[in-house]
């Protein structure tokens, strides 16, 4: 069951967050974007979702003018491997699909070469790569069917 995350959830998005993402710091040499991100302004723009009792998995979906940005994905490394990613990929297809999008969008880190493969075996295009935020991005985007 996915939902919309609230309040209560912030916590624990902020330890799966920090989890997932933790481990990459030495291998980038620089914090990941996501752990600097402002998870309870998310939760109160409505654009967390979680997903597992308890929460295993975060999802944040931001609505730009012409796609639906997948901001973030994490699941505890706890789950990893268990099917909440891939559940939670495809309920950000459903959800762009719902809100009338064509197309969804990420970026990831250059350095994160698994992440790179895993989108682009779900059929996510790398349409580009480069800076952004002092990171060095790679960028990828999705149709929606």
């Amino acid at each position: 069951m996915i939902r919309l995350a609230d309040p209560n959830d912030t916590a624990r998005i902020s330890e799966i967050v920090e989890l997932a993402y933790r481990p990459y710091v030495a291998s980038i040499g620089a914090v990941p974007g996501p752990l600097l991100d402002d998870y309870p302004g998310h939760v109160a723009a409505k654009q967390a979702w979680v997903t597992g009792d308890p929460v295993m998995g975060v999802l944040v979906l931001v609505d730009e003018p012409d796609h639906l940005l997948l901001d973030n994905i994490a699941v505890d490394p706890a789950a990893q491997g268990t099917g909440v990613g891939r559940v939670l990929m495809e309920f950000a297809d459903a959800e762009a699909r719902r809100r009338g999008y064509r197309e969804l969008r990420l970026y990831t880190h250059q350095k994160m070469l698994r992440n790179i493969e895993l989108y682009k075996k779900l059929g996510w295009q790398e349409t580009g790569r480069g800076e952004q935020a002092g990171l060095a991005r790679v960028f990828f985007r999705k149709p929606v069917d």
